[in-house]
């Protein structure tokens, strides 16, 4: 089994594209895909804004996305862009622990496995992670500054980090790393989806 995270450092970058591309991109996959989201106080983790995302219950909740559902979402633009399933992972910020025992069950299900989020990192090491960057959105959120150096490859738009925005982020962090272009609203390029599948072939015997 593969597994592949794809992070980023703030919202509205293409995250969420990106993985549905791979998905697309590669179906022989049969990708059982995961979307984690941190919540608390009603407000959203990513950068404090107001969301939906918190449970009435205030526990940790995971939902799965069924055919013919909401497309519009996250996990469900997963299942229409071909996930076998797709799940949406909600934890107070801190707390993604109590949900591991579930998404490892899930994981032992799966055949190969997209999961987007940072923090997933904690709790275990993938075959590969992608990390999303916008060097013109200065918001960088400490769990992508802190996983930032383990990723396989940062995807930017154009291909181009140039002079970013973020303050107290060293370009040291990828140096060396391979920076792939995202053309939006193409995020998945012919490109990226070489280099996933040749990452994958080099670490996964299938």
């Amino acid at each position: 089994m593969a597994t592949v995270v794809v992070g980023g450092h703030t919202r509205n970058i293409g995250k969420t594209s990106v993985v549905a591309g791979l998905i697309e991109a590669m179906p022989e996959m049969h990708w059982t895909a995961f979307k984690i989201t941190q919540f608390g106080h009603g407000m959203c983790s990513a950068n404090g804004e107001p969301c939906d995302c918190e449970t009435a219950e205030h526990t940790v909740a995971v939902s799965e996305e069924r055919p013919g559902g909401d497309a519009t979402t996250d996990s469900g633009r997963y299942l229409a862009a071909g996930a076998v399933r797709s799940f949406w992972v909600r934890t107070r910020a801190g707390d993604l622990s109590e949900a591991m025992p579930r998404i490892r069950k899930e994981m032992e299900r799966a055949e190969n496995v997209v999961i987007e989020s940072n923090s997933i990192l904690r709790f275990l090491r993938p075959d590969l992670y992608l990390s999303v960057l916008d060097p013109e959105t200065a918001d960088f959120k400490d769990s992508a500054k802190y996983f930032l150096d383990r990723a396989d490859a940062v995807l930017v738009p154009e291909g181009v980090l140039g002079r970013p925005e973020w303050k107290g982020v060293s370009l040291k962090l990828v140096e060396g790393t391979p920076v792939l272009p995202i053309l939006p609203p193409v995020y998945v390029t012919d490109e990226v989806v070489e280099f996933v599948r040749e990452r994958l072939r080099v670490r996964v015997i299938v």
